[in-house]
């Protein structure tokens, strides 16, 4: 009877990591945001609260999320090579869907209140981005429709965005304007696929 109750443990952590695993796996298609909620349920409604709590549209959001991490859970900075060929320690402590660094997350935190919040969970992730996106707006007076500017201070900081690091980084504009292209699809791509996004009560399936 022991081993039958230790084969049944082990079954047991197979299929709990086996779903953990398909939880956190990135969407298949991460260049159509209709594809994306379709796939992952539940993403659509947290963006649209993150959408309603900040006032930073959900295709925005999606392609700072794009950008940042590809939507993978874990994601963090790729390691720098010593001497070209040895994985030396990381640029950052970024980690997650937001690639948000441990100190602004935590800020984040205090300023919201949502101490339980994780980088790696999407509904805490893009509420991250809406809430640093309205942050930018006070303190910069960046519209929060303009997607280029927004990612240059997401990536250098408020206080680098005043001081204009940016300018002497061609590649960071060039991602920017990526950025930028990329929310412009995902608004048109929505345009064509919001309603049928929108939960619908029963009678509403007849």
């Amino acid at each position: 009877m022991a081993v039958v109750r230790w084969v049944s443990y082990l079954v047991s952590v197979v299929v709990l990591m086996a779903l953990g695993a398909c939880a956190t796996a990135p969407p298949e298609q991460v260049d159509n945001v209709c594809d994306i909620f379709r796939e992952k349920s539940g993403w659509y409604e947290d963006a649209k609260e993150s959408r309603a709590r900040w006032g930073v549209p959900v295709s925005i959001s999606m392609a700072f999320m794009h950008q940042e991490s590809r939507f993978i859970a874990t994601a963090k900075p790729p390691r720098k090579k010593l001497w070209g060929v040895i994985p030396g320690p990381r640029p950052s402590d970024s980690y997650g869907y937001s690639q948000a660094k441990e100190s602004t997350w935590e800020w984040y935190q205090r300023s919201t209140g949502n101490y339980s919040a994780d980088r790696d969970d999407f509904g805490d992730a893009i509420d991250f981005i809406g809430w640093y996106n309205d942050v930018t707006h006070r303190e910069l007076g960046i519209d929060k429709q303009d997607a280029f500017r927004l990612y240059l201070a997401y990536h250098e900081g408020h206080g680098g965005y005043r001081r204009q690091t940016y300018r002497s980084k061609d590649w960071l504009v060039d991602v920017a304007r990526k950025v930028d292209r990329q929310a412009k699809q995902y608004n048109s791509q929505l345009q064509d696929c919001s309603e049928e996004l929108e939960p619908r009560g029963w009678f509403d399936r007849w």
